[in-house]
């Protein structure tokens, strides 16, 4: 499939991409080898493959789920350059 210059003009204006005219038949030639390449894609067989979220077959390591020594708020809020009544202070982000 071919992408005219007609056609990357559009898509750049719904991408909100300013292009300029002078660059548009790069543009143009950019997407249609991008459009090339997924149709070679698709003349993959891939009937019978499983779908797989990494090219290795990972799991990520896990912490062991244990309560750990908490009730260490007055340490943790010593390290505050601010804190106020049992919390960390910070400054007004909205008004």
């Amino acid at each position: 499939m071919s992408i005219d210059i007609n056609t990357a003009r559009r898509v750049a204006h719904l991408a909100r991409i300013r292009v300029d005219e002078a660059d548009l038949p790069a543009l143009a030639g950019e997407l249609s080898g991008i459009l090339t390449f997924m149709e070679q894609l698709n003349e993959v067989d891939v009937d019978g493959i499983e779908p797989m979220t990494s090219v290795t077959p990972m799991r990520l390591k896990r912490r062991a789920d244990v309560v750990t020594d908490g009730n260490i708020q007055a340490q943790i809020l010593a390290n505050a350059p601010d804190a106020r009544e049992g919390f960390f202070a910070v400054p007004k982000v909205v008004e």
